[in-house]
């Protein structure tokens, strides 16, 4: 299962609140061809793993992607720029 913060939960909060006013929308963790990895808005599908925040479903992760990046956890770095979702891997 992928981790993550209570401070990236928040700023995955916040990012989704700011992009939608859907209930049932979500974010979700994809990769593309390059593997880079995105977010994007979406719905819940079966066999997700979803991060949840304050009782509601924040974060979306198809179980292939979860399976891959098993072990990561999302948190937030400080920029000049802003809060930026950063990913970090267990040691």
């Amino acid at each position: 299962m992928i981790g993550a913060t209570e401070r990236a939960k928040q700023e995955l909060k916040r990012i989704l609140n700011a992009n939608t006013d859907k209930p049932e929308a979500c974010l979700r963790l994809m990769a593309n061809e390059q593997g880079q990895l995105g977010l994007a808005i979406d719905t819940e599908r079966q066999g997700d793993q979803a991060i949840e925040h304050e009782n509601s479903k924040v974060l979306l992760v198809e179980e292939n992607l979860a399976d891959t990046l098993q072990g990561i956890t999302i948190d937030v770095e400080d920029t000049p720029e802003g809060a930026k979702l950063v990913i970090a891997t267990e040691s």
